[in-house]
């Protein structure tokens, strides 16, 4: 019996033996798909989230100054002069801007008054879409604003998304005499969102010099209200008026600012009765 026991016992360890070699192997087949299930799935995980986006202007790329003509008004940014260019092969810098809001709250006119008539009437009109160009030299970097005004009508939604894309700041704009027009400005707002998450955004009213005629609790509900929503978009908030140059510039001046880190500043402005600024 003592023989058959320890025969017993040598089978029965070289049984468990075995049994730990197959056991050591699965193991090792086990991490080694788990290992690789992991790095696979991390491949996939990095490249579903894209490649960061990067800060879309930090410098301006300087070049010798140009002979230029100061623009009319004398206008500067932080004592640099802003002057239209003349013909010249170096490369522009182009920036894109989108322009939102309803029906005849005065969003081609206050285009206009940027670009002037002449770039007006070379300007270019799809359904639905309007775009103009103005090109100026800044610290003898020479900038060109493409401005895409997407009409106010429900027929142009469809504009939106090529309007939208690739825009350096979205413009949603409304009429500060017209209530129905500021209260659609948080829908613009997020049609646009949908297509660039990046670009700065600015909340204007238009036609101040209408507004300032209102009577005082009327105008004080609309700046609350627009505050409130600009505060919403996260957007710094114009009055404006195309018809006496209110702040139309100034807006550009400040998306300039804003892209190249220019060491020129905006100033508050929330005295009722007075262009509106605020953010």
């Amino acid at each position: 019996m003592a023989k058959i026991s320890g025969k017993s016992r040598r089978r029965t360890t070289q049984a468990c033996h075995r049994m730990a070699h197959h056991v050591n192997l699965h193991c090792n087949l086990f991490h080694r798909v788990s290992f690789l299930g992991r790095f696979i799935w991390d491949r996939i995980f990095l490249c579903s989230l894209g490649r960061p986006t990067p800060a879309p202007y930090l410098r301006l790329p300087l070049r010798s100054p140009p002979s230029t003509a100061t623009l009319h008004g004398g206008s500067s940014l932080h004592g640099h002069p802003i002057t239209t260019p003349c013909d010249s092969d170096s490369d522009l810098v182009n920036l894109k801007i989108s322009l939102l809001g309803d029906c005849h709250i005065g969003k081609t006119s206050f285009v206009i008054k940027y670009v002037g008539d002449e770039q007006e009437k070379r300007s270019l009109q799809m359904k639905g879409l309007n775009l103009m160009d103005k090109t100026l030299s800044v610290q003898g970097a020479r900038i060109s604003f493409s401005i895409w005004d997407v009409a106010g009508d429900t027929g142009s939604l469809h504009q939106i998304p090529m309007a939208c894309k690739d825009s350096v700041a979205i413009l949603v704009m409304f009429d500060l005499t017209n209530r129905c027009t500021l209260n659609s400005v948080v829908g613009w707002y997020s049609k646009a969102r949908k297509w660039n998450q990046t670009a700065i955004p600015i909340l204007i009213g238009t036609k101040f010099d209408d507004f300032v005629r209102l009577p005082p609790d009327v105008q004080w509900t609309i700046v609350t209200q627009a505050r409130a929503y600009a505060r919403a978009m996260k957007a710094t908030l114009f009055f404006s008026s195309a018809t006496h140059n209110i702040n139309v510039n100034k807006i550009f001046k400040f998306i300039m600012a804003k892209l190249f880190n220019l060491p020129w500043k905006v100033e508050r402005n929330l005295t009722l009765g007075e262009p509106t600024i605020d953010f």
